[in-house]
């Protein structure tokens, strides 16, 4: 009882820090065992309902102190604030109040005599109970669809990739897909997935970036290196190896980059969860933007499972990625390494069985495109200097393959006008 106590203190806390959650985190006041963490919770709302700042003060302005614990346990609640681990507590709390519910449903099944199928009814609707509803008929999207054929239709196309071929081929990132972006190393999957989120933030969306393995200092260069179409190995000494015109384009190619509104996490070894928190804070600061999401790389997730089968748990973190791209209604972008395999075949150009660890990375993928440079390989090469990506899987639309020029020095990909 204690362990849960603290949980639902926790959730109260990172409500108070972010109130955000009273609305968006999924809770119902039933989900809460204390009698006094539900008149907390209820008064957050009618609070925010009001449009008044929920903090412990305004709190004790809902209701007598006793009800909410006291103003020194009110105001104790920030103490154990932890939103990085909100979804997570929430779920043990819904699952704690299914539990209790079943428990009931049993002794009122017992001292009723009800029948197996009404046991299996009432246990179903609970399960129903436990999530928000949603609308299931279809009646009012027919309606709505009537005049479909006497409009003309107006075409969104998605977050643009900043590469025609590609964009030819996706119509931009969509939104609530996974896209996997898979390679070996050096193919230039950090500089592409940089040049996605450099584009789309200039396009008018919220890039958000989780570099698990390069540092925050390193990946600010990188995007520095791309705007201002900077030699990244001359960009370790500007002072020494600048031009001067190199140094006057310093200061207005940071104006340029600051304008993408990109936002860097580079926090190691994050879970699935920690990032939704993260991002649905980052939402939250500017909603007007809509996020896109980038993970640098999908192998490098901690995983919350306890399994020790890696395919597994690499399965369960693509699911994971899946609906954290459906929750938030954006497209979430995600590097991934190969297997090995590559290496020891003629023909060097990925394909699908080279997922590392895939799990269920195909299944759960709405969009895969591997990485390829000949010139890697074969340094007498007849393409020196393009990178393909091969659109392997697209759930939505067509598959093929996209040449572009890749520039390893600046990190610069370009498009290429064929004649």
């Amino acid at each position: 009882m204690e362990r849960h106590e603290q949980i639902e203190k926790s959730v109260l806390g990172s409500m108070l820090s972010e109130p955000y959650l009273i609305v968006d985190g999924g809770v119902k006041q039933d989900f809460f065992n204390s009698q006094i963490h539900k008149n907390i919770f209820d008064c957050m709302q009618a609070l925010l309902a009001k449009k008044r700042p929920v903090d412990y003060v305004t709190l004790l302005t809902m209701m007598a102190p006793e009800a909410l614990g006291g103003a020194n346990y009110l105001a104790s609640l920030v103490n154990f604030a932890s939103p990085t681990k909100f979804d997570q507590y929430v779920d043990m709390m819904r699952e704690a109040w299914k539990n209790r519910e079943k428990n009931k449903i049993l002794i009122q099944a017992q001292e009723g005599d009800w029948e197996i199928g009404a046991i299996q009814q009432a246990f179903e609707k609970l399960e129903n109970e436990g999530h928000a509803g949603s609308e299931t008929s279809i009646k009012m999207d027919l309606v709505r669809m009537g005049e479909r054929p006497y409009e003309e239709m107006l075409h969104v196309p998605g977050v643009p990739t900043g590469l025609n071929d590609v964009d030819k081929l996706l119509d931009g990132f969509q939104p609530a897909e996974l896209i996997v972006i898979a390679a070996r190393p050096s193919m230039g999957k950090t500089d592409t997935l940089n040049h996605f989120a450099l584009h789309a933030g200039l396009a008018g969306y919220k890039p958000i970036i989780f570099s698990l393995e390069m540092s925050r200092t390193s990946m600010i260069d990188r995007f520095i290196a791309i705007m201002g179409g900077y030699n990244r190995l001359r960009m370790r000494n500007p002072y020494t190896y600048f031009t001067d015109k190199q140094k006057a384009n310093w200061l207005p190619t940071l104006a340029r980059l600051n304008e993408a509104n990109i936002h860097i996490d580079d926090s190691a070894g994050l879970t699935v969860s920690q990032m939704r928190a993260v991002t649905r804070k980052i939402m939250h600061t500017e909603p007007k933007l809509k996020p896109i999401v980038f993970i640098d790389y999908l192998q490098i997730i901690r995983s919350e499972s306890k399994s020790h089968n890696r395919t597994e748990t690499i399965g369960q973190i693509s699911n994971e990625l899946k609906q954290m791209a459906k929750e938030f209604n954006c497209p979430v972008i995600c590097l991934s390494q190969l297997n090995r395999g590559v290496e020891a075949r003629d023909n060097k150009r990925p394909i699908m069985s080279d997922l590392r660890d895939s799990g269920n990375i195909e299944q759960d993928a709405d969009v895969i495109g591997f990485l390829y440079r000949d010139d890697y390989y074969n340094k007498e090469t007849d393409r020196p200097g393009l990178l393909e990506i091969n659109i392997a899987k697209h759930r939505n639309g067509p598959t093929g393959t996209a040449t572009i020029r890749y520039v390893k020095e600046t990190g610069i990909l370009h498009n290429i006008k064929w004649d």
